[in-house]
């Protein structure tokens, strides 16, 4: 990789990015208990503004959408208000920030949900425990969406779609990944309905394509894009005909003129990266995994974009270096994200990573 491979400007959406590298969602449970956002969480996001494009960690679009502790939301104006400090200092650093909408579905306690059931395609409980501020706990069933269910949560993202650009932000991107709500619709395990929202392929991908239309219709595609993991197991997910699922989904997709595509790319799944860049007409971001080990950051991003993608993506590397751009132009050294502040805490292991001397 040379310099001009990686601070190529390229237009995503109604934006010009100044270079070829994202900063990836990465949740860091830093809000307040009432989802708003903080003046060390701008802080957070002003030290990374040096990437081409930033996307928010998974912010709730609905109190029943939250799945854990102190996550931010983007269900009212006053989360949508304490959004603005954020987009204001990364814009005030020159960079461009999308934010990610969730909905966790079958995923988090009620507790985390002011006392709320989870929602979900259908009554099945995801495998194993969930975070709670009082430790883990099982995961509970979810109430199975009635039809009147899924129109509401489609109409919650068009509507938080709305608030974040209200709050400044670039675009925002539907959270399809990791085992969340859009995914639970793609997975017979998760989704045994035989209605119009479940059963064969194109009742199972009904629920990503109209919610991203439905953002589109409140903000413009240019301004929405959409995030997936496909060929992921995480959260109980099993997509035994992946290929055939993203391939009926990117057919509906690709021609409404979204900002981009993000894929978070399995360990050994590059021939399938590949056939999905094929699909995808648009911008396409890459998370890159080649293999088991990751990479250097200066190598993910080489293989990223030798692959096909036009911007690559990554997380902990992120975390752990502000200044990560700079490194990755001289080939390092690189800070280690420290685990054990990744969730919730103070400012240590979230604003104290020191930068590059020299």
């Amino acid at each position: 990789m040379t310099d001009t491979d990686l601070f190529r400007p390229l237009k995503v959406g109604v934006t010009t990015i100044a270079n070829r590298l994202a900063m990836a969602p990465m949740t860091r449970s830093r809000a307040t208990a009432d989802g708003l956002v903080t003046d060390a969480m701008a802080t957070y996001y002003r030290q990374r503004a040096g990437a081409g494009l930033i996307v928010t960690e998974a912010t709730q679009t609905s109190l029943r959408a939250q799945s854990y502790p102190t996550t931010p939301g983007i269900h009212n104006a006053e989360q949508a208000e304490s959004w603005r400090r954020v987009t204001e200092a990364v814009h005030d650093e020159g960079g461009a920030i999308y934010l990610q909408l969730f909905h966790g579905g079958r995923t988090g306690d009620p507790s985390m949900r002011g006392g709320l059931d989870a929602h979900a395609p259908s009554a099945v409980a995801a495998p194993g425990q969930t975070y709670t501020p009082d430790g883990l706990v099982d995961n509970p069933v979810p109430q199975a969406m009635t039809g009147d269910d899924i129109r509401a949560t489609l109409r919650e993202f068009a509507d938080a779609a709305r608030l974040a650009i209200s709050a400044g932000f670039d675009g925002v991107q539907l959270h399809g990944a990791n085992g969340y709500l859009p995914q639970q619709f793609l997975c017979r395990q998760a989704n045994v309905r035989t209605d119009e929202w479940g059963g064969d392929t194109r009742g199972r991908i009904r629920f990503t394509v109209e919610a991203m239309r439905a953002i589109a219709e409140a903000v413009g595609a240019e301004r929405a894009s959409l995030r997936i993991s496909p060929a992921t197991t995480v959260q109980g997910i099993d997509e035994a005909d992946t290929e055939e699922l993203y391939s009926a989904m990117l057919a509906e997709l690709a021609g409404d003129g979204y900002a981009f595509l993000d894929v978070i790319e399995q360990p050994g799944r590059r021939e399938l990266t590949a056939q999905l860049r094929e699909l995808w007409p648009g911008v396409f971001v890459l998370n890159p995994h080649r293999d088991a080990e990751p990479l250097p950051p200066h190598e993910a991003v080489a293989d990223g974009l030798s692959s096909g993608a036009d911007v690559v993506a990554l997380g902990a590397a992120w975390l752990a270096n502000p200044d990560l751009l700079r490194r990755i132009a001289r080939g390092g050294p690189y800070n280690e994200p420290d685990g054990s502040t990744y969730y919730g805490g103070d400012e240590r292991g979230y604003l104290d990573y020191p930068p590059l001397e020299g």
